[in-house]
């Protein structure tokens, strides 16, 4: 039986009130929605826009009580919080996406192990949830990369490897937690494909991404993504497909590995709107994060249609100045087809993502030429 929709002024509440959360809270509001936001960060930048900011811990008893007791549903802005307050909060209240599809996503060894049952391909991997799991023949999974199973984001967490000596050095310098052996391939490119689903009949996906990174960490996303139409629909139906599998509710981002012959292997998953998708604010019918409302209200899923050609363009903290002092946005603020977002985190770092800007244009060759000249004036 379909739930019955949470219009505004509902409340909805977030766990985690970073750059997602301050997108997705500003997309909540503009609908017209409040919104709370549980961070243990003082300064977290979702805090900006919301209503109510409870600093304090994501296992926070008390905090959690508030959240249950003030929100008409709940969602999260990324897939590292505790999985058991949001199986907590769903005895209370509508959360989504479930704790139990987050908790497979923070694990690599379920997480692949569920892409496999919705019978999609990944990379060949090993699973190392000991260390006598190295004494396997690890030939059919090198050269490969070494990932921690927990805890991994934009690079961090991995070691490549070519030899079982280099594996079984790694796994010991990584401190003989559960990893992954997975098989390096020969990648064409990678791409993503982001799907929201808001019931077990309705489902949209965006346009696929083209990713390309630099030290791990995404640096532009392409749109549309420069593959076969046909293979761009592939991986499309692959998103929904593990979505079905795992009965989820809200916006998965389905990374892909694209090899030669058109060949698509499932790379990883986030349970969240996702740093591909930032260009969906201004290049699409609907964002991610209206999407990511849209889903935890009992709403029709929006139209994910492209409304232009677009690149987004990562803004890292080695582009802000040694003292401190901001970029030269200059150009960017000029360009009329350009949009900068800015995060609003107090300090900027290297690799620590500040923002983002998108170039909407008459085709997406046009608009990375005019992104990437961008990017050499800051």
């Amino acid at each position: 039986m379909a739930r019955k929709a949470i219009l505004p002024p509902a409340m909805l509440g977030i766990l985690g009130g970073g750059q997602l959360g301050r997108m997705f809270t500003v997309a909540a509001k503009t609908m017209g929605y409040r919104v709370t936001v549980l961070d243990p960060d003082a300064h977290a930048p979702a805090a900006d826009f919301a209503d109510v900011h409870l600093c304090a811990a994501y296992n926070d008893p008390v905090a959690l009580k508030q959240l249950a007791d003030s929100c008409a549903a709940v969602t999260t802005e990324f897939e590292n919080v505790n999985a058991d307050s949001m199986r907590w909060l769903a005895q209370h209240v509508p959360v989504s996406p479930s704790g139990d599809c987050v908790a497979i996503a923070q694990d690599r060894i379920l997480e692949k192990s569920w892409i496999r049952k919705a019978g999609l391909e990944t990379a060949p991997y090993l699973a190392l949830e000991t260390v006598e799991d190295l004494n396997h023949d690890l030939s059919p999974y090198l050269p490969g990369i070494l990932k921690t199973a927990r805890l991994g984001y934009d690079g961090k967490g991995q070691v490549r490897v070519k030899t079982a000596e280099e594996a079984r050095a790694a796994y010991a310098d990584l401190g003989g937690q559960a990893c992954v052996l997975e098989k390096m391939l020969p990648l064409v490119c990678e791409v993503s494909a982001i799907v929201t689903r808001t019931s077990a009949h309705e489902s949209a996906v965006f346009p696929l991404a083209e990713n390309r990174h630099a030290k791990g960490i995404l640096d532009v996303s392409i749109v549309p993504a420069q593959v076969a139409p046909e293979l761009a629909a592939r991986a499309q139906q692959m998103a929904i497909q593990l979505a079905e599998a795992l009965d989820y509710i809200g916006v998965l981002a389905v990374e892909f590995f694209v090899l030669e012959g058109d060949a698509l292997v499932l790379n990883e998953i986030a349970p969240r709107p996702h740093n591909s998708g930032h260009y969906t604010i201004d290049a699409c019918v609907t964002s991610q994060y209206e999407q990511q409302v849209r889903a935890m209200c009992h709403l029709h899923p929006g139209k994910p249609d492209l409304l232009s050609p677009v690149v987004m363009v990562n803004l890292l903290g080695d582009v802000w100045q040694d003292d401190g002092g901001e970029p030269n946005w200059e150009v960017l603020m000029q360009a009329p087809n350009a949009h900068l977002h800015l995060y609003g985190k107090k300090e900027a770092r290297p690799g620590r993502k500040m923002g983002h800007y998108c170039v909407l244009a008459n085709t997406a060759e046009d608009a990375l030429a005019q992104a990437e000249a961008i990017k050499d004036t800051l």
